[in-house]
């Protein structure tokens, strides 16, 4: 399967995934860090052979992914703010990324909103003012998750 994630209608990246499992509600699939090279964000560096473990809900606004190196250690949890995902006709994964994001550290001592600026940009709260919404209440959603104890384990498993 592939994972296509778009933004404003159009795909902004696909890759190949390894579908888990799909309950009907959640779907989870592990893939391969996507990028060629490193990307380092200043509070996490992705690396060729990192794999992510995305966590999808049909019915959430939202994706978790846990973050691993290719040791296995955790590095944390990177969350997008999506339309709820879809599977297409040919089994691939479709999820609509609506800019803003969160990070939370393995340790659980950073959790950061990002890219608050890109949705504030993307004109949704003019174009789809209840798209709008669902995205911010989602970002809460998750800075609340991030926050609790325990973190998202409890939601994942």
């Amino acid at each position: 399967m592939r994972v296509w994630l778009r933004k404003a209608g159009q795909a902004k990246i696909d890759y190949p995934a390894e579908l888990v499992s799909d309950d009907g509600v959640h779907i989870i699939v592990d893939a391969p860090f996507a990028g060629e090279r490193a990307r380092d964000f200043g509070f996490v560096r992705f690396e060729p052979g990192d794999v992510f473990r995305e966590h999808y809900w049909r019915d959430r606004w939202f994706s978790i992914a846990e973050v691993r190196d290719a040791d296995g250690v955790l590095k944390g949890w990177y969350c997008d703010v999506t339309r709820p995902p879809v599977l297409d006709e040919r089994g691939d994964l479709v999820v609509d990324d609506l800019d803003l994001d969160l990070w939370r550290s393995a340790d659980g001592l950073q959790v950061l909103r990002l890219d608050e600026d890109e949705f504030a940009a993307s004109g949704l709260v003019e174009s789809d003012p209840a798209a709008a919404a669902q995205a911010v209440a989602a970002l809460d959603e998750l800075e609340i998750l991030a926050h609790a104890d325990g973190g998202f384990e409890q939601l994942l498993a």
